[in-house]
């Protein structure tokens, strides 16, 4: 089972809306190995196609051995992340088979490639303000508690912390939300917030929005926070003396 699998819960078109968003984002940050119809030539690569409702469509697996088993033997490949895999294909308006014969199968179309796309290039814009947070909205919560964790989670040992928080908002509930990230190095914040906004694209849209911040004030005690703590090495067996001689 590889991370795509693990997400596949259903197949990918039967699923809603919001499991395949997740699959494709998963699929972007994944390297697939594509057939090839030879070895690459420098930077130069020809991609293997199959005809498929007359559009040809690209093959690629998450597994080199996947790869060599649905084609029945070794075959030419290339390695390249899903994003950019991806781009090329929707360039060249060509389709992507993935995983054929596994739970995360999909077929994805010049209008999934294109949405893709779309999704990928998702930027933040930086601004500042004086900002009243409260508690998040417990439907927020619950669309982006298990997403932005699994998200966060690769990036333990960079950044120190994340909290959703609301903001402003009245009675009835923050009027849009912030995802405050603590301890992030001043260089790698904008990498970071391509990220989470990347993620973010995926997901289905919230009331307002959900903006992405950096900042290592405290946050309200109604956040909700993401633990990224590293997990405590056991401590080494404290070395034995030298046996006692009688």
């Amino acid at each position: 089972m590889t991370a795509l699998d693990d997400l596949a819960t259903v197949s990918f078109h039967d699923a809603p809306s919001a499991l395949r968003a997740r699959m494709l984002s998963r699929l972007a940050d994944t390297e697939l190995f594509v057939a090839l119809t030879r070895d690459p030539e420098g930077d130069e690569i020809e991609l293997r196609t199959f005809p498929l409702d007359e559009t040809p469509v690209a093959l690629a697996c998450d597994a080199e051995d996947r790869l060599a088993g649905f084609m029945g033997g070794p075959v030419a490949y290339a390695a390249l992340p899903g994003r950019v895999l991806a781009d090329l294909l929707r360039r060249q308006g060509t389709g992507l088979l993935v995983n054929p014969g596994h739970p995360s199968e999909m077929l994805l179309d010049a209008g999934l490639l294109d949405w893709l796309a779309g999704a990928l290039s998702s930027a933040p814009t930086a601004d500042e303000a004086r900002l009243r947070l409260t508690a998040p909205a417990p439907v927020t919560v619950k669309a982006l508690v298990q997403p932005l964790s699994e998200r966060l989670a690769d990036m333990r040992g960079l950044i120190a912390g994340a909290a959703l928080v609301g903001v402003g908002g009245e009675a009835d509930g923050p009027a849009s939300h912030l995802l405050l990230i603590a301890g992030a190095p001043d260089d790698r914040q904008p990498a970071i917030a391509k990220a989470l906004s990347e993620t973010l694209a995926f997901l289905p849209e919230q009331p307002g929005g959900v903006d992405i911040s950096f900042s290592d004030a405290d946050v309200p005690v109604s956040a909700l926070r993401f633990d990224l703590s590293l997990p405590e090495q056991p401590e080494p067996p404290k070395p034995k003396g030298p046996p006692i001689l009688r």
